[in-house]
């Protein structure tokens, strides 16, 4: 897939790009950023949602537990480090780097992976519980998907994604999911951002190779918050009980449904400047 070149790369004061898929904000640019994570995390607040700092990396062994190797190594970012004797180390620093690129020597193990969805650590840590009740939770990560290409706050190797997830009964998981879309679109109706909301094949199984799709298209499981009518800036997402299964956990008896609400931060950035121009000046109040 090409990137479409009836779209202008965003060239706006306080961007800087990286061409590896990867952006710095300062400024106004850094203050709007600022500013929208901070309405979804009153959004979170509200809930009562329990606020984590989730690390950089997720283990190997809980991504298996999804098929995630199976269905995406195309999208797989790892942190990998050099096998630790001497003659491995020496071997790699009598290598001068060519064209900037950095050829390895043996590597060691790999055992995780540079995080791919915000939501995934909550499953892990919530290993084996059973929930007296609905539980809600968020959080703020870098994420890392390898693409095939990249533009500017767009589609990026690294990107922001704040999500607030819940983790209930089946009825419990769809009532949050109806209440945070009314509440998105209420947020872009009034700040004037036209978004459609669209249903969309949730990207857990690769289509071709696990039957569980089928099951996604006869009931839609992802919908996405999509602006200019082509690209998903977030997204509401049901799992049915797919993690709770996966990790054990258990709500009312039974395997745990979840759901969660996620917002791509440098794309709600990227629309915003896109419907209302460069200037700070031009852009909606966002209070609340």
């Amino acid at each position: 897939m090409a990137p479409d070149k009836a779209v202008v790369p965003l060239h706006v004061p306080g961007l800087t790009w990286l061409p590896s898929g990867q952006s710095a904000l300062s400024g106004d640019l850094l203050e709007l950023d600022d500013r929208l994570d901070g309405v979804f995390r009153s959004w979170a607040g509200q809930r009562g949602a329990a606020a984590y700092r989730v690390p950089t990396f997720i283990a190997a062994s809980d991504l298996a537990r999804l098929d995630y190797f199976y269905s995406f190594p195309h999208l797989i970012t790892f942190p990998v480090t050099l096998e630790a004797s001497e003659a491995n180390l020496a071997r790699f620093a009598e290598q001068a780097p060519a064209a900037g690129e950095v050829r390895l020597t043996e590597t060691a193990p790999v055992r995780d992976v540079l995080t791919p969805a915000a939501c995934y650590h909550f499953y892990s840590l919530l290993r084996g519980r059973a929930l007296p009740g609905p539980i809600y939770l968020t959080t703020r990560a870098t994420c890392f998907r390898r693409e095939a290409f990249y533009v500017p706050l767009e589609r990026q190797w690294a990107f922001s994604m704040r999500e607030i997830v819940c983790l209930g009964t089946a009825d419990e998981v769809k009532a949050f999911l109806e209440a945070e879309q009314a509440r998105v679109a209420g947020f872009a109706a009034r700040i004037g951002l036209p978004l459609e909301f669209q249903n969309a094949t949730d990207p857990f199984f690769n289509p071709s190779r696990n039957p569980k799709y089928l099951m996604q298209k006869l009931e839609p499981v992802k919908t996405e918050m999509v602006f200019q009518g082509r690209l998903a800036i977030g997204s509401l997402n049901f799992h049915r009980n797919y993690f709770g299964e996966a990790f054990e956990i258990r709500r009312a008896g039974a395997e745990a449904f979840s759901g969660c609400v996620a917002f791509g931060i440098e794309r709600w950035v990227g629309a915003v400047v896109r419907q209302f121009g460069p200037k700070a000046g031009d852009w909606p109040s966002l209070a609340q």
